[in-house]
């Protein structure tokens, strides 16, 4: 846990969350700032600090985090019109919390990946 990070006291339950779901591993909650009806993040418990910092040794954590991700989805009820996810990584990336994590966006029709 890094002290000063907004998503590990969300994980220590410091700062309270709309929980979608939680193991022992991973945390799910809804965004405080959503982009569209359905915009929830996932995020690994142990502090990870961007998509660049995984290592070897993580390739069980991502892997659970990206499977998480599609159940998550599906518990949504995304799959049935689908959804994107998005990991934004370091500031030109568009990543504001630095504590690896992923958005998932659904619920309408999104648009275009970037913005023109």
């Amino acid at each position: 846990m890094q002290p000063d990070c907004i998503f590990c006291k969300i994980v220590a339950g410091t700062i309270p969350c709309e929980k979608v779901y939680e193991d022992e591993e991973i945390l799910s909650f809804q965004d405080i700032h959503p982009a569209a009806p359905v915009h929830v993040l996932v995020i690994p418990k142990r502090h990870i600090a961007s998509l660049d910092d995984l290592t070897e040794e993580d390739r069980p954590l991502a892997g659970l985090l990206l499977e998480r991700t599609t159940s998550i989805a599906s518990w949504l009820g995304l799959h049935r019109t689908g959804y994107r996810t998005i990991i934004n990584t370091g500031a030109h990336g568009g990543q504001e919390v630095p504590h690896l994590h992923l958005h998932i966006l659904g619920g309408k029709r999104i648009g275009p990946m970037v913005a023109q």
